[in-house]
């Protein structure tokens, strides 16, 4: 279930619905929702009270008890209850089953909740499941009175009027679940005009519009127009009565042979669609939601509902945005910090070396934040990335010169213990004692120079220590007798000069360090150009995909608006389809228009100029 693996063993109440009409988020269940780090699968069931909804999600989580089913005429199940299971056929994705009150309790005392958890089931799930007892009738649809509030209960912009049902509807579908309608107790045959029909047939014979233009009508055509034009697509499943009424009180514990067959049969058709054909849950944009991205929207929807407000989508998303860019920023910085830290055997012998590890796991840790990021404030969130991978690396590149001056500086007092002995027991203060002074020194250089694993602070190391040893060097120099004053001054002089060398050694490596540093930083900037680039284009991708989808759907209903004889409304479909075909033309033109800046911002030339092409292709 969660990122160890682990299913949950039975059903937990998610969003409790209290007595005084305030919904709210149980936090125990919310963290286990929030673990799920894989793509979640949300199937959703709503319907009236007492209708077997408990016994379907039972099944679809491939057992016989889990969500309570009862026995009596009281309603069960109060809030929002939910159980997060392995998808049975996708690896490594979570199956999210929520189980909601049934609507229209006559029991209970606030009956205003009703619409709020309808519009909730919808929001969170991906797949949408209405259950109903006995037929698709003007009563069954009568009784689905929610889904004509859902434009009342839901926006998807900001900016979106709520009185504008039909005109938002390509906003609605990029958003809406799947809709399965269960049709429970079906004993009817299923035939239309003495033909046969499907199950699908039976539901769009039901769904189709009535003519006139009277109140009565309009209402009644309310509920088909939403489902039409809301959801992406929809189906439809029959069950006869699973078995006789003195034995549904032990219904969970019966086994399947004692269940009707044209109860089991439909049941199981049921599952396999729903397990096969159920998309992940999706925001639009067709970015895919975990479990840690469901839980945040959820208590933002929770959150404006409590508050008397319409949850907006948009809004919602937003701040989703935000949560989860923030969440990608922290997540590539500890996963740079901890590979550095793994792969890196400080200190390195050249900054070439410490480089190299750093690019690949700069590459790795950036591409995370790709992959986890949303389009929604990037740019921001991509600079800051830079930035502290830059601050981290220079703290590396300090945590280097460290450690190796002070593992050189340890070698260099172990190697000259003898000449600090010699030192201050005077062996040098003598005639000849210079060149005596001059052999051990090199000495410890000679060995020094053998020494491994010093890292970039031998050079630097070494010139400390043999500068710590001018003034001594010096008096040995003046006090030794052997040489004259013009031999002494050579010395002073060559002295003098080799320690020149050095420093300009030191300036050299210094300068070269700043120059691979150059040349790294705009490596990294040209190759976050590059992911910036990829990732919008899989997201341009991903907006294509969902477009056509939308497309496809408004060419199928605008079929069956002609079929019917709905002329005008056909007409007005029709522009909006062309609409969005445009729409979808200039989609690359967002693009480029929203990552330009941030590709100008790096210098990417090549990038702008790749970007650019791509549109004029488009």
């Amino acid at each position: 279930m969660a990122s160890s693996g682990l299913p949950m063993a039975v059903p937990v109440c998610l969003i409790e619905n209290r007595p005084d009409g305030k919904l709210v988020v149980r936090e125990e269940a919310a963290e286990l929702l929030a673990q799920i780090r894989h793509p979640v699968v949300v199937v959703a069931i709503v319907g009236l009270y007492r209708t077997g909804k408990s016994y379907l999600m039972n099944r679809l989580a491939g057992k016989r008890k889990g969500f309570s089913l009862g026995a009596t005429v009281q309603a069960m199940t109060k809030g929002i209850w939910m159980w997060c299971l392995p998808h049975p056929y996708k690896q490594d994705y979570t199956l999210v089953l929520l189980d909601t009150e049934g609507l229209g309790d006559v029991g209970k005392a606030n009956t205003q909740n009703d619409s709020w958890i309808f519009a909730l089931a919808v929001l969170l799930s991906s797949t949408f499941v209405y259950n109903s007892m006995g037929t698709i009738d003007e009563n069954a649809l009568e009784k689905l009175h929610y889904v004509t509030e859902l434009t009342r209960k839901i926006r998807m912009k900001s900016s979106m009027e709520l009185s504008h049902e039909e005109e938002d509807s390509a906003d609605f579908i990029r958003f809406f679940p799947a809709f399965i309608w269960c049709v429970r107790d079906f004993t009817l045959a299923l035939e239309i005009d003495g033909r046969l029909v499907s199950d699908d047939g039976y539901l769009e014979n039901a769904l189709k519009l009535q003519k006139g233009d009277s109140e009565q009508t309009r209402k009644s055509n309310m509920p088909r127009i939403c489902i039409r034009h809301f959801f992406p697509t929809r189906k439809c499943f029959t069950f006869d009565r699973p078995t006789n009424r003195r034995n549904l009180p032990r219904l969970e514990e019966m086994e399947e042979d004692e269940l009707e067959r044209d109860f089991v049969e439909p049941m199981e058709l049921f599952c396999q669609h729903v397990w096969e054909s159920s998309r992940p849950k999706m925001v639009p944009g067709g970015r895919i939601l975990t479990g840690t991205m469901l839980t945040n929207l959820m208590k933002t929807y929770v959150d404006a509902i409590n508050e008397g407000q319409v949850p907006c989508l948009e809004n919602a998303v937003v701040a989703l945005s935000k949560i989860e860019n923030s969440a990608a920023l922290h997540e590539a910085l500890s996963y740079y910090e901890e590979e550095m830290q793994k792969r890196l055997d400080l200190p390195t012998n050249s900054v070439e070396e410490l480089l190299e590890v750093h690019a690949k796991c700069e590459r790795e840790a950036v591409g995370k934040f790709m992959s986890r990021a949303f389009p929604d404030s990037l740019k921001t969130f991509q600079e800051e990335l830079q930035e502290n991978l830059k601050q981290k690396l220079e703290e590396f590149c300090k945590k280097n010169e460290a450690i190796s001056l002070d593992r050189c500086r340890a070698v260099l007092i172990d190697l000259s213990q003898e000449l600090e002995v010699g030192i201050h027991m005077g062996l040098y203060s003598v005639p000849g004692g210079y060149k005596a002074f001059l052999e051990k020194r090199h000495e410890i250089e000679e060995k020094y120079s053998l020494f491994k694993g010093k890292g970039i602070q031998a050079e630097e190391a070494l010139r400390e220590f043999l500068k710590s040893k001018e003034s001594e060097a010096n008096a040995i120099l003046q006090m030794d007798k052997t040489l004259s004053d013009k031999e002494k001054e050579i010395e002073a002089q060559r002295a003098q000069a080799e320690a020149a060398q050095l420093q300009q050694k030191l300036l050299e490596q210094e300068q070269d360090r700043l120059k691979q540093m150059m040349e790294d930083q705009k490596r990294s900037h040209e190759e976050q150009c590059q992911l910036l680039v990829e990732h919008m284009e899989e997201e341009a991708k991903r907006r294509e995909e969902e477009a056509e989808r939308i497309v496809q759907h408004k060419l199928e209903e605008h079929k069956k608006l002609l079929e019917e004889g709905f002329n005008q409304k056909a007409t007005q479909m029709k522009a909006e389809i062309n609409q969005l075909k445009e729409e979808k033309k200039n989609m690359w033109g967002q693009i480029v228009e929203k990552v330009a800046p941030h590709v100008a911002a790096f210098g990417c030339q090549l990038l702008e100029y790749r970007l650019m092409s791509r549109m004029i292709q488009k």
